[in-house]
């Protein structure tokens, strides 16, 4: 379905609602993830390790959409601070995996606390039945774009 021309997209604010959004997000939880001596993008890194199971590389550049010379200077900063290793992996040599150190998974699983209280202070402002909507129609609008982790996530529902 198309809801937008030319002629009506000075009046649509949906992009930059979405991009606004997503900006603060990652500000709250900055604030909250700075007492731990961690970014917004190293929560990110270690919550997808922690939730999701991610233990590679190549899998946490495509779900947090980074290349891979980012992702490298993010894992040292992460290795320097103790919170997770790389290894090689036992089934393919060439393959590194991560896995949290002791720190890391101490952390990993304060994360679960921290992101609930950040996104409490995020969505605090809707009806419980408003932010249900607001998942759903997000869920909706990922699908219908082919986003992999969305239907993934939702596939193991």
């Amino acid at each position: 379905m198309k809801h937008f021309t030319p002629e009506n997209f000075h009046n649509c604010h949906l992009g930059l609602l979405l991009g606004r959004a997503a900006l603060l997000k990652d500000k709250i939880i900055d604030t909250h993830m700075e007492p731990h001596g961690i970014t917004v993008a190293q929560f990110k890194v270690l919550i997808n390790m922690a939730q999701f199971g991610v233990d590679t590389p190549a899998e946490l550049c495509r779900n947090l959409s980074l290349d891979s010379g980012s992702m490298t200077r993010m894992l040292d900063r992460l290795e320097q601070k103790d919170l997770l290793a790389r290894k090689r992996s036992e089934q393919d040599r060439r393959q590194v995996q991560l896995v949290l150190t002791a720190e890391g998974q101490r952390l990993a699983d304060m994360l679960p606390y921290i992101g609930a209280q950040a996104l409490n202070q995020l969505a605090g402002a809707l009806e419980p039945g408003e932010l249900k909507t607001l998942e759903h129609i997000l869920t909706k609008i990922l699908v219908a774009a082919g986003d992999a982790m969305t239907i993934q996530r939702i596939g193991g529902k």
